[in-house]
């Protein structure tokens, strides 16, 4: 029997090393920061609090990607080359609780919940293994397609600017309003014949709002698209892998250099800062919120397991069960973690995954120094300020790639399943998407039912998920297996 060091344990000299954990963070850090972004902005938090959550966010990472590739005990941690980073999937029940709870009150339910289905995580990972036989790659597929087309929303929004608000695509005239003050005044006068105003009367829209699809900011995203893909076209390798990341650092300078980023915010932030537990003040533990999390941690373990099973035949260690209990147990310990530190559930990240494959550096001691290269970003709050200043112009531009690339790698792993000797797989796929779109489409389709499962209900992700588990029972009954997730994952390579 030889003795030679695995390469999943082999200690790379600490130069090269660094340099490879860099690149994983690089590789990472628009993905990384884009979660905290719209959560923060969603909460209507000071520009501060969202800086705060991307340190919070980068430190977690950091220290649940260490904890993940180095281990602790026998319990947490796979041990194989993985970087950690926000579940995507998570972004819809947080998007509809910050909806109906902005500001702090809201971000409390929010870390509320994620630190419940943590908890519940970890009690349940040696069980997940056994709902493998219920993902399928055409539910898999399903429900990353639609997370894809659920997020677009998102980066859309970025370019153009949220349809409510500030930047509502249309603003009550000031003329009107002025008038309707008026009458209203003349009406609380004594003596008066003019009738008092019903309750919440209130103005319709109809001036269009500058603010909304200003030109400039359409051309910052137009460009940042075109300098991501033109990256994506000519380089190879590391650089291309960081194409994304390139375009949001082109697109920052030329929004620098019209104006449209200020970095006062950056040059007050200081050098070094903790990241606190409950800066927001004690969470809230809402059963119904903690049930819609536990719901995206099933679906966000099962597409670790996929990613666990494709990182072993890449590296050449099988994965055990053991291994894999400990893996996705780090998950839920992760998102515990996260809902402690002000921050989010936590997944392995496939682009990490498929940067293995591309690199073919195969040490875990790479994520390691990676996971300890993000903890020392999320302790520089300067790092947190400077990601908060990104105009949302620029965010947009990528965020149509990079939530984009989510919607393709589920037609992809779609690509690989039967819907020619088996229809049945498209019933499962069209009704799974058709209830993934109810939220975006009708988003006030929930008004008469009852408010306290509107969270649960409001993510089409979930919608998508339930729908396509069960439709997938009904036609093809729990017939997947460790191939099928593996080989699903093995193309979720970004």
């Amino acid at each position: 029997m030889s003795d030679k060091t695995h390469p999943v344990d082999e200690i790379i000299p600490t130069p090269k090393l660094f340099t490879l954990g860099l690149q994983h963070v690089l590789v990472m850090y628009a993905g990384a920061i884009a979660v905290p972004l719209i959560v923060g902005r969603a909460l209507k938090l000071d520009p501060a609090d969202v800086a705060f959550l991307i340190s919070a966010d980068l430190f977690v990472c950091g220290l649940v990607s260490l904890i993940q590739s180095f281990g602790a005990t026998q319990w947490f941690g796979i041990k194989l080359p993985v970087m950690m980073g926000v579940t995507f999937a998570s972004v819809g029940p947080m998007l509809a609780i910050a909806g109906a709870n902005p500001g702090p009150d809201g971000a409390r339910m929010i870390f509320g919940a994620i630190m419940g289905a943590g908890v519940i995580g970890m009690l349940i990972a040696p069980l997940v293994s056994r709902m493998l036989r219920f993902f399928p790659p055409v539910v898999t597929g399903t429900i990353i397609l639609v997370i894809g087309v659920t997020l677009m929303r998102i980066g859309i929004n970025w370019i153009f600017g949220n349809p409510v608000g500030p930047t509502a695509p249309q603003v009550v005239d000031p003329a009107h309003a002025d008038w309707l003050k008026a009458v209203a005044d003349l009406a609380a006068a004594g003596g008066s014949a003019i009738p008092e105003l019903p309750k919440g009367l209130a103005l319709a829209p109809k001036l269009a709002n500058p603010a909304y699809a200003p030109l400039s900011g359409i051309a910052i995203s137009a460009i940042v698209l075109v300098a991501i893909v033109a990256i994506s076209r000519v380089a190879k390798g590391f650089v291309a892998n960081i194409a994304v990341l390139l375009g949001i650092v082109f697109g920052c300078v030329l929004a620098a250099l019209m104006g449209m980023m200020h970095f006062g915010k950056v040059a007050d932030a200081g050098w070094f800062g903790l990241i606190t537990p409950f800066h927001f003040g004690m969470p809230v533990f809402d059963p119904i919120l903690i049930a819609t999390m536990v719901l995206v941690m099933i679906v966000v373990m099962i597409e670790s397991t996929g990613m666990f099973l494709a990182l072993g035949d890449m590296t050449g260690r099988k994965v055990t069960q053991p291994m894999l209990s400990a893996g996705l147990r780090t998950d839920g310990l992760g998102t515990l973690i996260g809902g402690i530190f002000n921050t989010f559930p936590y997944t392995s990240f496939s682009q990490n995954v498929g940067l293995v494959g591309v690199t073919g550096i195969k040490s875990r001691f790479v994520c390691v120094a990676g996971g300890l290269i993000l903890i020392v970003m999320g302790l520089v709050p300067k790092v947190g300020a400077l990601a908060e200043a990104i105009p949302t112009a620029v965010l947009g531009g990528a965020g149509l790639v990079m939530f984009g690339m989510v919607a393709a790698t589920g037609i992809r792993i779609l690509s690989r399943v039967d819907f020619t000797s088996n229809r049945n797989n498209l019933f499962i796929v069209a009704i799974a998407l058709g209830f993934g779109m109810i939220p975006l489409i009708a988003p006030n389709f929930k008004q008469w039912m009852p408010h306290s499962i509107h969270p649960l209900i409001d993510s089409g992700i979930l919608l998508t998920t339930i729908s396509a588990v069960v439709l997938n029972m009904v036609f093809n009954g729990a017939n997947a297996d460790e191939d099928d997730l593996r080989a699903a994952a093995s193309q979720a390579d970004h």
